[in-house]
């Protein structure tokens, strides 16, 4: 008796006999190599899906041992890839049969790790990433299920028969990991000083640290609603962000938004648009969502970021009215965007936040984000930022709005965006007391 003969006696007839009847075969790798072909249309697939192939495979899976059966096992990940491929009620079907931990099982032990399998890892891993391509809810499984030592140790491989699954599908399985690992778990720390160079200086960066953070910053700008944000990884960007803040240079004159070419200044400006979107999203929106805000402030956010603004020159447009004899000078902007990025982290934290909105107006910083509701040559929808920012200020609070009206007296602002917003000032003529109103 051959191995494949005694493999096929081993297998109980309830898993065995629906392989050999839907394809008319006598031997059991004959009849997964048929199904694997036709698995590759869309109408083999859902002829297959009728039939619950799909689950007699996983079943079959369980049952073979490495390295005995190691052909029979190739056929059969072979067979659920392709069945996963696009048949939605394959995929489901996975899901609800656990083919999760049944794959990562297999593609995971240290038979096949040890002996580098790489086909066997391989075609594991295609089932995932087919499975995962169904939707989000997919994803989540299947990384709540790999998260593990051992597929750790899988994606260390540096092999093209192993990378490949992992990256070959676009962006989305690279992502979905990073914004787990770093974003909403408690591995980013370890994960960015482990990409800093061991000759280094601690005050830079690596050019591979900064792409880290450019795909951070992406994923929360695509994702903010629908990933939360641990507090570690909050704070760690804003230390990232003040270490940066202390070894740009604000001289030279700004040729391009991100990214510049300068590894600290895109490291400066990709934390900064972290901090602004994690900011930007209302916790309201989101049940069981704690503020990652509050904590940002209590380290000092609102008072950093006034101070940037004030040490900045002022926006270009103010500048050319200003007398050349009066002193403009300050800081230039390291990247086009960079004053519009600062102005947009306040705004964003002072959306119904009266703590917020007290604190700007105590450390006189109305007139500050009042300058900034002008156009920039380069900070593109400065203006748009600044509007956003004095309407969150000025909102529900009597104090601010107070504020606003004496600089309208004084003749500190003259801001026609301030008509823009629906706000206008009315004096009493004989109290000569001033309001702000809704336009009418």
């Amino acid at each position: 008796m051959d191995a494949l003969t005694s493999l096929e006696v081993s297998i109980p007839a309830s898993i065995l006999q629906p392989f050999l009847a839907a394809t008319n075969s006598s031997t059991l790798n004959t009849a997964l190599e048929n199904l694997i072909e036709l698995a590759r249309t869309a109408d083999g697939r859902s002829d297959l899906a009728s039939k619950n192939i799909l689950n007699t495979a996983l079943q079959l899976s369980k049952l073979l041992s490495y390295p005995s059966s190691g052909d029979t096992l190739v056929l059969t990940l072979k067979l659920i890839r392709n069945l996963c491929a696009g048949e939605l009620r394959n995929q489901n079907s996975f899901i609800k049969q656990n083919g999760v931990d049944i794959v990562s099982k297999i593609i995971s032990s240290k038979d096949i790790v040890n002996d580098s399998n790489y086909g066997i890892i391989r075609m594991g891993l295609q089932v995932l990433a087919n499975v995962s391509l169904a939707g989000k809810k997919h994803q989540l499984v299947i990384w709540n299920h790999i998260c593990s030592l051992e597929f750790f140790e899988i994606a260390k491989i540096r092999r093209k028969e192993t990378c490949d699954p992992l990256l070959g599908y676009g962006e989305d399985w690279v992502k979905l990991i990073l914004s787990r690992t770093c974003i909403e778990e408690s591995y980013f720390t370890s994960i960015f000083s482990n990409l800093q160079s061991p000759t280094q200086n601690t005050n830079t960066f690596t050019q591979v640290q900064s792409f880290l953070l450019s795909i951070l910053s992406e994923i929360i700008n695509e994702q903010i609603e629908h990933i939360t944000v641990s507090n570690l990884f909050a704070f760690e960007v804003f230390k990232i962000l003040k270490t940066t803040l202390g070894i740009v240079n604000y001289v030279s004159r700004p040729k391009s938004g991100l990214p510049t070419g300068s590894i600290d200044i895109d490291a400066l400006g990709y934390s900064l648009s972290i901090l602004r979107d994690i900011c930007a999203f209302d916790p309201l929106h989101k049940e069981g969502y704690v503020d990652i805000v509050d904590p940002l402030l209590s380290l000092g956010l609102i008072e950093m970021f006034l101070d940037l603004l004030r040490d900045l020159e002022l926006p270009s447009i103010i500048r050319k009215t200003i007398n050349r004899d009066e002193n403009t000078s300050g800081k230039v902007c390291p990247y086009k965007g960079f004053r519009s990025d600062i102005v947009a982290v306040i705004g964003n934290c002072a959306y119904r936040r009266k703590r917020v909105q007290d604190e700007v107006r105590e450390k006189n910083g109305i007139l500050l984000m009042l300058q900034h509701c002008v156009t920039d040559d380069e900070n593109s929808f400065l203006r748009e930022w600044g509007i956003w920012g004095v309407r969150n200020l000025l909102e529900g609070n009597v104090e601010n709005q107070g504020v606003v009206r004496e600089l309208e007296i004084q003749g500190s602002v003259n801001l026609p965006e301030l008509a823009n917003m629906g706000l206008r000032v009315d004096v009493d003529q004989e109290t000569r007391r001033a309001k702000l109103v809704n336009m009418g």
